[in-house]
């Protein structure tokens, strides 16, 4: 694991929330084993199938901590419609994913939201992010931007205040919670 990621491993084990936006794959603590495998698979095709295992694992890790009954993370994402049609490990793999999307819906701690295509243009057109808060006053939010070569922490105020009001606009452009999991179920049905 890089150094940059080792970091966000940290703070992510730290948030009491985190708000996330993608436009490309599904957050690493909602990947179902398959679809990560076929992730970093892709993504990674000079790594030896041991290191895909291992980077697999931690993923599944910080899903057990995420989810823990110790703590309850509040996880807010938004997905571009994209994330839900691109195939990614085949069909089988797929509608797998879409199931474990809409059983995580249900639970208290989880908001999903799908951004459809017919939004248009929209204000995190640049890119993905995901923007951590903590328990403690004390302890600022962190936005973590990640790339194929490094990771950017943006920790001042005004880029703070900036995502948030992004990823405010991404939730009220896109469908409510409700209408996203009849969408990602109507998906899943196309993988059939």
């Amino acid at each position: 694991m890089a150094d940059g990621f080792e970091v966000y491993v940290d703070l992510e084990a730290e948030a009491s929330a985190i708000r996330t936006y993608e436009s490309q794959l599904l957050p690493g603590l909602l990947q179902t084993v398959d679809y990560a495998h076929a992730v970093l698979t892709a993504a990674w095709v000079t790594i030896e199938p041991e290191e895909i295992d291992r980077r697999v694992a931690v993923r599944m890790r910080r899903q057990e901590l995420a989810t823990s009954s110790d703590r309850r993370l509040q996880l807010w994402a938004v997905l571009d419609e994209a994330v839900l049609r691109r195939v990614v490990g085949g069909p089988a793999v797929m509608r797998a994913q879409l199931g474990r999307l809409v059983e995580a819906a249900h639970q208290t701690n989880v908001t999903l939201q799908v951004l459809p295509f017919g939004v248009g243009a929209h204000m995190a057109m640049l890119g993905t992010f995901v923007l951590l808060s903590f328990p403690e006053e004390a302890d600022p939010d962190v936005v973590y931007v990640e790339t194929d070569t490094s990771s950017l922490y943006l920790e001042e105020q005004q880029e703070i205040g900036r995502y948030g009001e992004i990823f405010d606009h991404l939730r009220a452009a896109a469908l409510s919670p409700r209408e996203s999991v009849a969408f990602i179920n109507a998906v899943a049905a196309e993988f059939a």
